[in-house]
């Protein structure tokens, strides 16, 4: 069975198991599952369920599909993504974003977990994200290309859409909801960066770093949908305090920060038009 038929039998699967087509899709990082328990007469599908759906093995991503209504659309939310480091090839880390888009979904929302290198971006604060370095070595579109998906070079000059970041700027505005905005940069992990690691990023203009959201944005931007993602900062990177970084940290920093989060994707999502 070839990729391409391998995504067509997981959308028909999920699209078995509604009556609408999603609008908007959600990318729920490191413990944010929360905003998924107000998503209104929900399907929630487990990812084992869905034909090659790749299984999360990260801690703190619940790994569930749940589609119904937010905030005045039809929505897929994904509770938990699937990483590079652990193991998957790439092609099964955006095999998600592949599936949302044949089933229709406009505009993707990533969220993440990371780590703050611009030091006014202290733990618990939410990024909207203009810009990506891939640092990971790779990237998902290597390899042949489908046409009927997008174009052999697609262009990333917006694959951070301008329009929706003004969109949520605005709703960050409404709800006194504090939003930087920064450049991330995508390593591939499991270890978190070195302190040297840490001041090369910054030398290169990164303002938060992590380990997931660029191959997915990459592949998004390729399918023609519009991305607006947002980071919670979770700690400082490697080397800005001095103590070791752990993912316990990051979790506790996530859920701490996880109505926020909630508050400002719901804003956004209500003011959203098509």
């Amino acid at each position: 069975m070839t990729y391409y038929e391998k995504i067509a039998e997981a959308r028909n699967y999920v699209a078995s198991k509604i009556d609408f087509i999603p609008d908007i899709a959600v990318i729920l990082g490191s413990g944010l599952g929360k905003l998924a328990e107000d998503v209104e007469n929900p399907t929630i599908i487990p990812y084992e369920d869905i034909p090659f759906w790749p299984r999360s093995t990260a801690p703190g991503h619940a790994g569930r599909l749940v589609l119904g209504k937010y905030h005045g659309h039809n929505v897929a939310v994904m509770q938990g993504r699937v990483h590079y480091y652990e193991g998957y090839l790439m092609s099964e880390v955006t095999f998600p974003v592949r599936v949302l888009a044949m089933l229709g979904v406009k505009v993707l929302v990533p969220t993440n977990a990371s780590g703050a290198i611009k030091t006014e971006i202290t733990p618990g604060s939410l990024v909207v994200i203009e810009d990506h370095i891939n640092y990971m070595g790779t990237n998902p579109l290597i390899g042949e290309n489908i046409d009927e998906w997008g174009p052999r070079f697609p262009d990333m000059s917006n694959g951070y859409d301008k329009e929706l970041r003004n969109i949520l700027e605005a709703a960050a505005l409404r709800e006194n909801i504090t939003l930087y905005k920064g450049v991330y940069i995508g390593f591939t992990g499991p270890t978190y960066e070195t302190p040297a690691e840490i001041r090369m990023a910054r030398m290169l203009g990164a303002d938060i770093v992590g380990m997931s959201t660029v191959p997915e944005v990459i592949v998004a931007a390729h399918m023609g949908m519009r991305v607006c993602a947002v980071s919670c900062a979770a700690n400082f990177a490697a080397g800005i305090e001095d103590k070791c970084l752990t993912h316990v940290e990051v979790l506790d920093n996530m859920y701490k920060a996880s109505d926020k989060m909630c508050a400002l994707i719901a804003a956004f999502i209500e003011d959203v038009k098509f």
